[in-house]
């Protein structure tokens, strides 16, 4: 197995994740966000206030992308079983 191969599908791999993870990084910085000008606005510092509705809205997120994310995953995983012959030699 050439050292261009397993460069190539770390990076896969890599890419992977970072695209699975996006959608609820996404989310917790559009609520973080929120909640610190809301915060900010108010004078209200708690941080029982900062962390609830972010991580209501990771939830939320990985709940609608998870049938996205699980498809997107089990190709990758399929693909790369697929392959499997092909990288041992």
């Amino acid at each position: 197995m050439s050292e261009a191969l397993i460069v190539g599908i770390v990076r896969q791999a890599l890419e992977m994740a970072v695209l699975v993870s996006a959608p609820m990084l996404a989310a917790g910085l559009i609520a973080g966000v929120a909640v610190s000008v809301f915060q900010t606005v108010t004078s209200i510092q708690d941080n029982v206030l900062a962390f609830i509705p972010r991580a209501a809205a990771i939830f939320v997120a990985f709940a609608l992308t998870f049938p996205w994310m699980l498809r997107l995953v089990s190709g990758f995983a399929e693909a790369l079983i697929r392959r499997l012959p092909d990288l041992v030699r």
